[in-house]
């Protein structure tokens, strides 16, 4: 069998995974269906633009932006060395997605630098929340703007969490999180934008959360996540990612970059607590971020 341009370029979009090129300059020459599916951008928005000028604006588990600096596929065209890298993506939408990437350089016949490829594959756990979000649909138990767990299933979520506490001593802890400034985004882009950022916010928060943990929305722009079997540093480092992913997450309006930012208390379960009581510590700590100046974690 012998392939032609066209068939391996018809190979190369039928990946699964999302795959792109560079040259040395680090702009994009291509860009597959894999990645157009993964990120939301389609190849005439990408292919032309440099990585530097951070559309996709990957960031390391730290908040770092790696496209104007410490950028594996830089790093790979510089020294010829294949890596992978976890790193966070800015989804078209404005969440954010957790993606492995694996890049190489690209060279030609006298083996000189021509380029790079980076191949991405999105590690959210999708198919556990397609599965969630359809049987909390079914029972009535989903929030329709943000597809999360609504108040009622929050609840029920805590009831259990309750009895696998007291049959097996599995401790959960919760964190509550609250869109700063709100109202001002309302205000000054109106409640469809409000909306949208509803979304992005939770589809950050829901795809960077463990398989095992729930977020839901508690009403309006406060979120709580349910957090098992985690310590308290456990729980103040995925708090912590959470709320760095929020802040590097923003929706495209025109030419206007919309970013928001999270206040979040967090708080782990206590011998005499019930679901208010714990509600109530983590809503005290919420607000603690808030009078310390917002976009930050309060622990205790």
């Amino acid at each position: 069998m012998v392939f032609n341009k066209k068939s391996y370029q018809m190979i190369l979009d039928n990946l699964y995974d999302g795959l792109y090129f560079v040259d040395n300059h680090r702009v994009i020459r291509y860009w597959n269906k894999g990645a157009e599916r993964i990120s939301g951008y389609m190849a005439k928005e990408v292919v032309g633009t440099s990585c530097a000028d951070n559309i996709l604006t990957h960031v390391d588990s730290k908040g770092n932006n790696l496209c104007t600096s410490m950028c594996p596929l830089a790093e790979a065209i510089a020294d010829k060395t294949d890596r992978e890298a976890e790193v966070f993506m800015h989804h078209k939408d404005g969440h954010r997605i957790p993606v492995s990437v694996r890049v190489s350089a690209v060279t030609n016949d006298e083996g000189n630098v021509i380029g790079g490829v980076e191949l991405f594959t999105d590690i959210s756990n999708y198919k556990s929340i397609e599965l969630r979000a359809k049987e909390l649909e079914e029972m009535a138990l989903l929030d329709n703007l943000t597809r999360l767990a609504n108040r009622n299933c929050i609840e029920k979520e805590f009831f259990t969490r309750f009895e696998e506490e007291r049959r097996f001593g599995v401790l959960f802890g919760i964190l509550f999180m609250d869109i700063d400034h709100f109202k001002k985004v309302n205000d000054t882009y109106g409640h469809d934008v409000g909306d949208q950022v509803l979304k992005f916010v939770a589809d950050t928060l829901a795809k960077n959360a463990r398989p095992f943990d729930v977020i839901g929305r508690w009403g309006g722009e406060e979120f709580i996540g349910i957090i098992r079997n985690v310590n308290a540093q456990q729980l103040e480092e995925l708090g912590s990612r959470m709320r760095m992913l929020v802040e590097s997450s923003y929706l495209m309006l025109a030419n206007d970059k919309l970013q928001v930012t999270i206040s979040i208390g967090a708080t782990l379960l206590r011998s005499k607590d019930n679901m208010d009581s714990l509600i109530k510590r983590a809503d005290t700590f919420l607000y603690e971020s808030k009078r310390a100046g917002r976009n930050r974690l309060t622990m205790g």
